[in-house]
């Protein structure tokens, strides 16, 4: 076996099948000569009873000296205890986020997540992830393509947000199932960009409006009994539009609507005398469990927002979202005076940090409160101005 040189490399011609020629100075580097005339260099070693062998480059686009120094620092690592091809091995049959994402669906989405949620993960997932970062390998994504992405969808603030954190819980699982270290997860200390939630709540005078189109669009034929109760449930109820839209009779108890599921579980909803009186005038159809019904067979209704696209233009309020029905529900609540945290409980908030953005209204009364008692104590600062005698001057 000569010593490997730019001049016996050159000097090894191919045969009918690829063969190796070793280095006389350095045991477990060589070169392998295929058929076709390339040749690429090797190192190899023995770890237990196995014999571990990679390539280290084509010759031509790598030289010797090259190859040599590559081979001597594996060979090293062989010395230390490691295992430098194995490695490799696992490197390349790691799997991609695509990959992850895959599993995540399989096995967080499908199983813990409630199906809006899922079907915004999904869409995420698909819209989103996998074009920028599907290809990459689980354990070899950074901070910085992380940040670079959240960076790319800077226009949609609240969509590049929603996006973080679901790559954020897709790394906290990775970790969780042994596909990257404690706590690398490369989505921490990536900020969010703030979101300037919109906040439209009905003043009195609309919410009058409102019910007054309500009873015109039921009473004209308009809109059906069913849709015409849904919208008057969610005022009166402050409900996600799920839990009214998929309400069934049976949930109605002397407690309230009780929902065995909802966004936050199990959920008990009071069910004030108005809201009962609007359940007592439905019309009721023989088999359908649902309170909302949908047109056809024992169904419930699966679409409110063509219907209340058309009341809220009836009605003058075409920047009113259904949600801003619940929005409402919460401000007057607040500006009447109610703790915060009860209205956290009527609304089914599981954090007090999400009632709280409602806080600010409650400043209302009590500025209304402060301008009233001001009235009165001016009222008598005047009034005692204007009776004092005039104060007379002695002439001398």
């Amino acid at each position: 076996m000569p010593k490997l040189t730019k001049r016996t490399i050159d000097a090894l011609k191919p045969n009918a099948e690829p063969y190796f020629v070793w280095d006389s100075i350095l045991v477990g580097f060589g070169v392998r000569i295929m058929p076709s005339g390339t040749k690429t260099f090797q190192v190899q070693y023995r770890k237990g009873r196995r014999t571990r062998r990679t390539s280290l480059g084509r010759y031509g686009v790598v030289t010797v000296d090259q190859a040599r120094d590559l081979a001597l620092e594996m060979l090293g690592q062989v010395a230390g205890g490691y295992d430098p091809v194995e490695e490799i091995a696992l490197e390349r049959l790691a799997p991609t986020i695509s990959d992850l994402c895959d599993r995540f669906i399989r096995l967080h989405v499908d199983v813990h997540v409630k199906p809006a949620t899922a079907r915004d993960y999904r869409s995420t997932i698909r819209r989103m992830i996998r074009p920028a970062l599907g290809t990459f390998k689980v354990n070899e994504v950074l901070r910085k393509d992380i940040a670079n992405l959240h960076y790319r969808h800077r226009d949609t603030p609240i969509q590049a947000n929603r996006m973080l954190s679901v790559l954020s819980k897709l790394f906290n699982l990775a970790e969780l199932w042994g596909l990257r270290p404690d706590g690398s997860n490369p989505c921490r200390h990536v900020p969010k960009y703030k979101e300037n939630k919109r906040e439209r709540y009905l003043a009195q005078a609309e919410i009058e409006h409102l019910g007054k189109t309500l009873a015109q669009c039921e009473e004209d034929g308009i809109e059906s009994p069913h849709v015409v109760a849904a919208f008057r449930l969610l005022l009166l109820t402050g409900c996600r539009v799920s839990e009214v839209q998929t309400a069934r009779w049976e949930y109605v108890t002397d407690r309230g609507l009780e929902l065995p599921d909802s966004k936050v579980g199990k959920r008990c909803i009071p069910l004030p005398m108005a809201a009962r009186a609007v359940l007592a005038e439905l019309p009721r159809t023989a088999g359908n469990p649902f309170i909302i019904e949908g047109r056809w067979g024992n169904t419930h209704i699966t679409d409110l927002q063509r219907p209340w696209r058309r009341i809220r233009e009836r009605a003058g309020l075409g920047d009113v979202r259904i949600h801003d029905l619940r929005h409402t529900y919460a401000s007057v609540a607040v500006a009447g005076g109610m703790p915060i945290q009860m209205v956290g409980r009527l609304l089914g908030h599981t954090q007090l940090q999400t009632t709280l953005r409602y806080a600010h209204l409650a400043d209302d009364p009590v500025r209304a409160a402060a301008e009233q008692n001001s009235a009165v104590i001016s009222a008598s600062i005047q009034s005692k101005k204007h009776s004092a005698k005039p104060h007379l001057r002695l002439v001398q």
